[in-house]
């Protein structure tokens, strides 16, 4: 693959789950710094003593820099929140061009559980989660992009298992991750994620809107961070570092402003891995951003 020319996303609208801390927070700022209109979603809206970062943080650093947000309250496992989160997002901006499912089940009892003393409750809360969501908001905003002339569906999953792990990728220390890479129903779900990426592109192809799975390797999230720095570990040094949350947030600013979409549609990409080959910068300068925007390709999104 060739590195692909960055469209303008100027006003596009773009709902970014999971949007008050890590992943989805550094996301949500980089579609900001292009112009995009940006609804956070998340159930952490006010700053909370017990994890980092909230959506109103969140908003606030996007309002600092000019930009335009929209925070709705959701609780991914709830799928009235999911209705909610669209007909807000329609309301306040008048459409939907980007869905960013990144939101998952990363804490909570089952990260410490082994399979047999698992309860269904548990099982399928990571499962709503991971995997129903994502599926009821991409059957909600497909109808939604094609009316607009099509849209982009990023999936970030994971590849924190040995069923997907890439000889080149960091292992993160033992002592720090314990039974983290064994979590039943967090792999399994986001394993059904992936092939339900797989599965639909073709007939979402046909409306215009492609979907890409996006494997974010091991993220230095505040999260990790803290549980690094709480066991000795510099989250910063070592051959074993986990990379920043720039790195998979740029690649979904990246897959979602590529020129020609169908060429990674229905497929899954490791995010430091092609960050890498396809040469794709940390950030855009405003030289790239308008030699690119001479060369935007009008017909797709």
């Amino acid at each position: 693959m060739e590195r692909q020319q960055e469209q303008d996303l100027t006003g596009k609208v773009v709902i970014v789950t999971g949007a008050s801390r890590g992943v989805g927070r550094q996301a949500a700022l980089y579609f900001a710094e292009r112009g995009a209109k940006v609804v956070l979603a998340a159930r952490t809206v006010d700053p909370d003593p017990e994890l980092p970062g909230s959506l109103g943080e969140a908003l606030k650093a996007i309002e600092a820099m000019g930009g335009e947000a929209l925070v709705v309250q959701t609780d991914l496992a709830n799928r009235a929140d999911l209705q909610k989160l669209v007909d807000a997002t329609v309301e306040r901006f008048g459409g939907i061009d980007v869905l960013v499912n990144n939101a998952a089940s990363t804490v909570g009892s089952v990260w410490q559980k082994k399979f047999l003393d698992l309860t269904f409750d548990e099982w399928s809360n990571d499962f709503d989660i991971n995997l129903h969501a994502p599926f009821t908001l991409m059957q909600l905003v497909t109808p939604i992009m094609a009316a607009r002339g099509g849209g982009r569906i990023v999936n970030v999953t994971t590849g924190s298992g040995e069923v997907f792990r890439m000889t080149e990728e960091h292992v993160p220390p033992g002592e720090v991750v314990g039974r983290n890479l064994v979590v039943p129903s967090y792999f399994a779900s986001k394993r059904a994620l992936d092939r339900l990426g797989n599965v639909i592109a073709p007939e979402l192809r046909k409306h215009g809107v492609y979907v890409i799975g996006l494997h974010p390797g091991w993220v230095a999230t505040e999260i990790v961070s803290a549980r690094l720095e709480a066991q000795g570990f510099d989250p910063k040094e070592g051959d074993n570092r986990p990379v920043p949350p720039s790195v998979p947030a740029r690649m979904i600013v990246y897959f979602a402003s590529c020129a020609d979409p169908d060429e990674y549609t229905g497929r899954l990409f490791w995010a430091e891995r092609e960050m890498a080959e396809l040469g794709v910068p940390a950030e855009v300068t405003e030289t790239e951003r308008t030699a690119e925007e001479r060369l935007i390709v009008t017909t797709k999104v």
